[in-house]
């Protein structure tokens, strides 16, 4: 099992989801975000930034996090990321629509990608679709697995950035289960947070 460091800011809504036994399991170390300057890192394997931490102080440490995946390490970043903080990102803002699912044929406008990727042998497309904040662009070479049609992604891996693993996506599973709402969120973590742990990506 790959050794998750989880970075925590302080946010009811993460403490929720960080702390419930099933997900627990998977973190070796849950990093408050005002230590992580000063936390070794050399235990891990992988680091994992959920969403709506403090902008600002992730990209302090912008640094350290590139060099954590240039070392070979794995970098997990979930949500809108509105101040570029790893590499090769590309991050475009989009209106969101809270409520498609209201609308007559009602389509998310989410689409997948290489169906046959081992991702989706932990969760589905359904497990994966709600709103969305924004889009990545990413560079040339990365796999991506979800996008808006026709237009950028919402979930992509990135082994060609650095000598290590960026999983960048979009979605804010980890948000909403913390705020009790959004019953695919919590299937999204209960498959993705085993694939991760089990480093098939």
């Amino acid at each position: 099992m790959r050794k998750i460091a989880v970075l925590y800011g302080g946010c009811v809504q993460h403490h929720r989801t960080l702390h419930e036994p099933k997900y627990r399991r998977y973190f070796e170390k849950i990093i408050y975000l005002p230590e992580f300057a000063d936390t070794p890192l050399e235990e891990f394997d992988v680091l994992f930034f959920p969403s709506q931490l403090h902008q600002g102080m992730v990209r302090q440490s912008r640094d350290k996090i590139e060099a954590f995946a240039k070392a070979g390490g794995t970098v997990v970043a979930f949500g809108p990321q509105s101040t570029e903080w790893f590499p090769g990102q590309n991050w475009e803002f989009r209106p969101t629509n809270f409520w498609w699912w209201l609308e007559k044929d009602a389509k998310s406008g989410l689409v997948q990608h290489q169906a046959d990727h081992n991702l989706f042998d932990y969760l589905t497309m359904a497990d994966a679709t709600w709103h969305y904040h924004g889009v990545f662009w990413p560079p040339a070479g990365a796999d991506v697995l979800i996008s808006v049609e026709n237009d950028g992604a919402i979930l992509y891996i990135d082994k060609v950035s650095t000598s290590g693993t960026l999983i960048i996506t979009t979605l804010d599973p980890d948000f909403h289960y913390g705020s009790y709402f959004m019953p695919a969120t919590e299937k999204f973590l209960d498959g993705f947070l085993p694939w991760l742990a089990e480093g098939k990506f």
